[in-house]
């Protein structure tokens, strides 16, 4: 059975490449197009690494973390930051949530595929 992977990113085009690379390697999608929309897909299903951006409409990457980890089911699902912003400051802002990795744009497939390896143990 493929691990499945939440992609949350107001960017179709990211979401397309992110997905292609992630299927390419086996996995199973699922795609939220913003925080918010990702919540509401959030629904009992076992999802084993979410990607997010972190600037997106309607409910940023850091809400959305904030918002998931108060449900059980998802509370110690690990996550990739995937984003155009690598300062010091977001990045202790995302660590303070649960990120543990951070990826900046534009990114190397491989590198990614990397992390999500090393996150997405059995």
């Amino acid at each position: 059975m493929s691990k499945s992977i939440m992609i949350i990113d107001d960017s179709a085009s990211v979401r397309r490449l992110v997905g292609l690379t992630l299927r390419r390697a086996n996995y199973t999608v699922l795609e939220g197009c913003d925080g918010q929309d990702a919540l509401t897909q959030l629904i009992g299903q076992k999802i084993h690494l979410i990607i997010t951006d972190l600037n997106m409409p309607n409910l940023d990457g850091i809400g959305f973390l904030k918002a998931m980890k108060q449900l059980s089911s998802y509370r110690f699902t690990p996550v990739i930051m995937l984003t155009t912003d690598g300062t010091e400051e977001k990045k202790r802002a995302g660590q303070a949530v649960g990120v543990r990795a951070w990826v900046v744009k534009p990114f190397e497939p491989d590198l990614l595929l990397d992390a999500v390896q090393k996150l997405c143990l059995p």
